[in-house]
């Protein structure tokens, strides 16, 4: 049976369809795009903050399916579709790589699925990535993923989205738990460093204007980040600014204070 979901909501803005509007995406409305326009009065490079976030996750997926050689992922809070995503990274690599896209955003279900579901070995799931049982039990995912084996398990921008009194570690650790020797995890966060800098400055001021319109963004330390990876051994190398991770070729200019506050990193369960 088709997953049912609850008609989209034109007039508060949608986590997914901001996504798409910091990318330069289409599939957004005007009240999506006056987040990114607040953003923007405070980091005026948040499109390519956006961009940025994109080319790490492509870069992680192409560790995994390629140097790790993991050919099935589990990509939470996947998003709505972009220029290159998940599988697309994956299969071409190994064409027979499994991919299942987990999104509860109505927009994601209404029209993503549609261009994510694009042949027999890419799939999607609604389902709330705070609650790993419901992912983990979801008729896709046990029909289409092999827990018994190594997965390639996606949190790319999500995590900051939820609360701490929604415990994001335990969720992670129910998560990691459930998969096998060999899997991998990756995380991309954003960075608060505490330290008083204009970047810490621009940290506070960005997740005051994001929970004032998008209702939950938490910039954690990297200490709370580094807890999300719970104790997995950590891929050199290690937990670093987006940019740092495995760069597809030297930088050529200097990143911005935006691009400093986001940290990534990708570990491997024992």
């Amino acid at each position: 049976m088709a997953d049912a979901h609850p008609q989209i909501d034109t007039t508060k803005p949608s986590i997914a369809r901001v996504y798409d509007a910091f990318v330069g995406g289409k599939d957004n409305f005007e009240v999506d795009r006056e987040v990114l326009r607040q953003i923007q009065q405070l980091a005026p490079e948040a499109i390519q903050v956006g961009r940025q976030c994109r080319a790490w996750l492509i870069r992680v997926v192409r560790f995994m399916a390629g140097n790790a050689g993991v050919d099935q992922f589990l990509d939470l809070g996947s998003g709505l579709p972009t220029a290159e995503n998940t599988h697309q990274a994956a299969q071409r690599i190994n064409h027979e790589a499994t991919v299942i896209y987990v999104d509860n955003d109505p927009s994601v279900a209404a029209h993503g699925r549609a261009l994510l579901e694009e042949n027999e070995f890419t799939h999607f799931a609604v389902a709330d990535l705070r609650k790993p049982e419901e992912v983990l039990n979801h008729e896709s995912v046990r029909k289409y993923l092999d827990l018994d084996r190594p997965v390639g398990l996606i949190h790319s921008n999500t995590l900051h989205h939820v609360t701490d009194d929604e415990n994001p570690a335990a969720i992670m650790c129910t998560y990691l738990d459930a998969l096998a020797s060999g899997s991998y995890l990756a995380i991309s966060h954003l960075h608060n460093p505490g330290d008083g800098s204009s970047r810490a400055q621009l940290a506070e001021e960005s997740q005051v204007k994001f929970n004032s319109m998008m209702g939950s963004c938490f910039y954690r330390s990297r200490e709370g980040i580094q807890e999300l990876f719970a104790d997995l051994e950590m891929i050199e190398p290690g937990l670093v600014n987006l940019f740092d991770w495995w760069p597809d070729g030297p930088r050529l200019t200097e990143p911005s204070d935006g691009e400093y506050n986001l940290l990534g990193g990708v570990g491997r369960k024992r």
